[in-house]
């Protein structure tokens, strides 16, 4: 039997592949579809011309407001996100029995791609010939490093009371751990929300003085920008070709509704960043009535 060792370039494409084995043809096309009709649904989506994106990207907000947004970004979805990755990565266990047995090891190989950009991981080998990576360069830490340089304190931090639009747009993704389908289609659009609004998010720290040339603002956009090093565009569409693998037709409706929902979350969650910093409404507290908001 010849060995395996000497096929290991290309992971993403024998991932893909690997996936659509498991599936008839039909249904994979039938699937792939109903998924590209959900992405359009999402580019035409409000969420997507957000006037938010165009007001970050003026570079006129002040550091008060760009902290604020920072702490509720934080909690809506830099916390959870790799919380909701390993939840995929343990539910593609929902794909047997319905497909053949191992049929979730390559749904589970691609999202590994994600993790390994997600905990510090680079591509390559070490000076040992071993993996390249550091925790420290996890974007989660490196997020933490973008609150320092906007000298957000750990106090406030910790004792941070997020919005009400931020808990719930944190908690629906947070409900959806329970099911393949659900945290997939999520995770999905959530990179989706990272393309369009890092690179604004970006050009509102650079225009504070803050260094964006490293960090997590240097590991969050599409493969495609020169002044990044990142791969958001690529997760993302792994995670569709994942949810092709995992869909059934009686889903499709459900999953719809459910994405759209999420959308519709996140753009309310940035209509109510965008009012605040521009003194227009208050945000309203988690657990505090509107007169207590601030």
């Amino acid at each position: 039997m010849p060995s395996l060792m000497a096929d290991l370039d290309h992971p993403r494409k024998k991932a893909i592949a690997a996936m659509r084995a498991t599936v008839p043809q039909d249904l994979w096309e039938r699937n792939a579809a109903f998924v590209e009709s959900l992405r359009s649904l999402i580019e035409t989506h409000p969420v997507t011309r957000h006037p938010g994106i165009a007001l970050l990207n003026s570079g006129t907000l002040g550091a008060e407001a760009m902290r604020t947004i920072h702490l509720e970004y934080r909690h809506a979805i830099v916390q959870i996100f790799t919380d909701a990755l390993l939840a995929a990565q343990l539910q593609s266990r929902q794909l047997e029995p319905r497909l053949r047995p191992g049929s979730k090891l390559a749904a589970r190989f691609l999202i590994t791609l994600n993790d390994l950009d997600e905990f510090g991981f680079r591509p390559g080998l070490d000076a040992d010939g071993y993996y390249r990576g550091n925790p420290a360069y996890a974007h989660y830490p490196l997020f933490e490093n973008v609150l320092d340089d906007y000298g957000v304190s750990m106090d406030e931090r910790t004792g941070y009371i997020p919005s009400r639009i931020s808990h719930v747009v944190r908690e629906y993704l947070e409900q959806s751990y329970g099911n393949y389908l659900d945290v997939t289609v999520l995770l999905a659009a959530a990179e989706e929300e990272v393309i369009l609004f890092s690179p604004a998010l970006r050009e509102a720290t650079r225009a504070l003085g803050i260094d964006v040339n490293d960090g997590y603002y240097f590991v969050h956009g599409v493969s495609e920008d020169d002044t990044a090093e990142a791969f958001d565009d690529d997760h993302e569409n792994d995670l569709w070709l994942i949810l092709t693998q995992a869909l059934t037709p009686d889903q499709y409706q459900r999953v719809q509704m459910l994405c759209m929902r999420y959308c519709d979350l996140w753009e309310q969650f940035w209509t109510a960043q965008v009012e605040h910093a521009q003194g227009r409404a208050p945000l309203v507290r988690q657990g505090m009535g509107l007169a207590e908001a601030v």
